[in-house]
């Protein structure tokens, strides 16, 4: 890209300084900057990036992009000023890269749950179908078949654009990719076309960031206020801001829903058949569709996948004997089997939820499956530095469906584990309801060693992750390893040694 085609993309208020011949890469971190670098300087949440102007400069940057009127000692340096640099920075970083966007089809799954479940689901079901398909999401990220470390739900523009190159240049025709409400309301996914935005529900989380629970489905609800005529809107029409989502939106409208009152105002309706530890079989039209995915609220996650897959036009009996074949996200309700041989060793569980809808969703499923003397031994924790309402919600809904609770450090952060308790033990009625342990590791072992044979126990909140945050530190915690380990030492006399 030359200089004059940068300025007539951002169409600057005013441009000063010298105009250098090249310019280098893009980038809103002074941290990466190099000698020739184009450096937008964004405003942040937390931190401005005009803050960071004269460092990005003495590291080499000969292009800044910024807000203010900012004058530079050196006469080597151009300066563009620009009305609002995080409108720009998105489709900047897409032309900077040769607009990969646009050489694939892709897929935008929005929602407060099932998010990763359904994104993991597509992108398996599409390889199954033999389409060249890439992921974006929580758990992972995927170049064809590459696997890279997923630090945000919804990377930076920059980042997104660098990846979207490297998945064309991989010769993937197709994106699946998870959008927060972050990424949205931040514009993140700005100067990206969606050829299908899919919704999944909308439940109280992230209203440490949001105002209320009405700016949340808002930013949610930008995902498909931005889709064109020619693509297809499938959201949840069983979930209240379902018809919310669709409110503005230009493109095809498909909304799914499960036998019930309001299926019928549906364009795709479903039925569950059953629904056993086993898997769930459900209908969608005259499509009998089985999963090995457990529960009512993976029913919804496996339609949505289907109907997405339907729309790209895949053929219905393909596409539901590829769902058939894949499993989910990792952390999402994924059994931990202990790696040497354990009679009646209890079920273990490890589950993502971390929102007071989503744990009522697990526990209400394992609730409904276990058998006659079984019990439900949830171990917990709530994130610091997060949504604090939610504490107290969570152990609400633990009290009601769980018959044992270990409450426990999350990832606290930069605040106290201790306090986090405090917030979240305010929702119990009694204080014989629960258990407090602060060390997880310990909280885990306490809850196998003291576990019947017959027994559940379910490790929520982290799921997936391989790491516990604690003030600067990501320190290695898996919760799945943990479990394996106390398992692994587990007898039939219910103890660990």
């Amino acid at each position: 890209m030359t200089i004059e085609e940068l300025i007539e993309i951002c169409q600057p208020l005013d441009v000063h300084g010298h105009r250098p011949r090249t310019i280098g890469r893009l980038t809103q971190d002074s941290r990466e900057v190099r000698e020739g670098s184009v450096f937008i300087a964004v405003r942040g949440t937390q931190v401005d990036g005009h803050m960071f102007i004269e460092n990005a400069i003495s590291r080499g940057a000969r292009v800044i992009i910024c807000e203010d009127i900012f004058y530079s000692e050196r006469d080597d340096v151009c300066v563009l000023e620009v009305e609002n640099t995080r409108s720009l920075v998105g489709p900047l970083a897409q032309s900077f890269e040769g607009n990969p966007a646009e050489e694939l089809a892709i897929i935008g799954v929005t929602g407060t749950n099932g998010k990763t479940t359904v994104t993991s689901l597509v992108y398996k079901t599409l390889k199954q179908l033999g389409v060249q398909v890439s992921m974006l999401g929580t758990v992972a990220k995927y170049i064809r078949d590459e696997e890279l470390e997923s630090l945000l739900t919804t990377s930076d523009p920059v980042e997104l654009a660098a990846d979207m190159r490297r998945m064309v240049e991989a010769g993937s025709t197709h994106l699946v990719m998870e959008v927060s409400s972050h990424a949205l309301d931040q514009q993140r996914v700005g100067g990206i076309e969606f050829d299908i935005a899919a919704f999944t529900n909308l439940s109280h989380d992230h209203l440490d960031y949001h105002d209320s629970l009405d700016d949340y489905a808002a930013a949610k609800k930008k995902l498909f206020d931005g889709l064109s005529a020619e693509a297809t809107a499938v959201v949840n029409g069983d979930d209240p801001h379902g018809s919310f989502m669709l409110s503005s939106c230009n493109a095809r409208k498909i909304r799914f829903g499960f036998a019930g009152r309001t299926a019928q105002e549906r364009e795709v309706r479903c039925r569950l058949v059953s629904n056993t530890t086993e898997g769930i079989e459900l209908e969608i039209d005259d499509i009998t569709i089985s999963s090995p995915l457990v529960g009512r609220f993976n029913a919804y996650n496996v339609a949505l996948s289907f109907i997405i897959c339907r729309v790209l036009g895949y053929e219905d009996h393909e596409i539901a004997e590829a769902l058939s074949r894949v499993h989910g996200a990792a952390g999402r309700m994924e059994r931990v089997r202990p790696t040497i041989e354990i009679p009646d060793a209890p079920l273990v569980l490890v589950d993502y939820a971390h929102t007071p809808d989503a744990l009522e969703n697990v526990l209400s499923t394992l609730e409904n499956l276990k058998k006659k003397n079984q019990q439900i031994h949830l171990v917990f924790g709530c994130g610091g530095d997060r949504d604090k309402l939610k504490r107290p919600r969570m152990a609400e809904v633990a009290e009601q469906l769980a018959d044992a609770i270990t409450v426990t450090s999350d990832n606290p952060r930069y605040e106290d584990p201790a306090a986090i308790i405090d917030d979240m033990v305010q929702g119990f009625s009694s204080s014989e309801a629960y258990e407090v342990i602060i060390d997880r590791k310990e909280a885990i072992f306490n809850a196998v060693s003291t576990a019947g044979s017959r027994d559940i126990i379910l490790i929520a909140g982290k799921g997936h992750e391989t790491y516990q945050e604690i003030g600067d530190e990501r320190r290695a915690f898996d919760d799945r390893e943990v479990a394996r380990e106390a398992l692994n030492q587990y007898s039939d006399t219910g103890e660990v040694h």
